[in-house]
């Protein structure tokens, strides 16, 4: 799904994402990352710094693996509150651990993220979020989510 014109800019602009995952249990757990977003679908593998457990034990992976059902969001913080903006990405997600699309996810991420650059991320897994609805709100009164349907008042429904 192609997100709306209003997220666009925000989706490839932002450094740092949000991510939400739910285990069996419906207990959330939530993580900034590093994403790139291709235009259609955004991704963010799991790098070598330093975790407590392997990347397969990692909640976030063993979260997707249980239930795809997540969601993202990208904000843009100002200082000044009248330019403040987001984009909420409700989506599923699956873990990539090999293959062309884990490796131009990869590619891209190192395009995006000099840090990357040097890191050995090349077989590391990459958690691919595929986009089945946006929410996007900005302080100047840009609010609509897609798809979606009005609310009664005629705005958009805040999802």
């Amino acid at each position: 799904m192609k997100p709306p014109p209003g997220a666009v800019a925000i989706l490839h602009e932002g450094r740092v994402a949000h991510l939400a995952t739910v285990d069996l249990d419906c207990r959330p757990h939530v993580v900034a990352i590093c994403y790139v977003f291709d235009g259609e679908n955004l991704y963010s593998v799991i790098d070598p710094k330093p975790k407590r457990v392997p990347p397969e034990r990692l909640r976030r992976v063993r979260n997707i693996r249980a239930n795809p059902h997540v969601c993202l969001i990208v904000d843009r913080y100002d200082e000044d509150w009248t330019k403040l903006s987001y984009v909420q990405v409700h989506s599923r997600a699956e873990v990539l651990t090999g293959g062309d699309e884990q490796r131009r996810a990869v590619r891209l991420l190192r395009e995006k993220y000099p840090q990357y650059r040097q890191m050995p991320i090349d077989s590391g897994p990459v958690i691919k979020v595929i986009p089945e609805r946006f929410v996007v709100w900005s302080a100047e009164g840009r609010e609509f989510t897609f798809p979606g349907r009005p609310n009664q008042s005629g705005a958009a429904s805040r999802g």
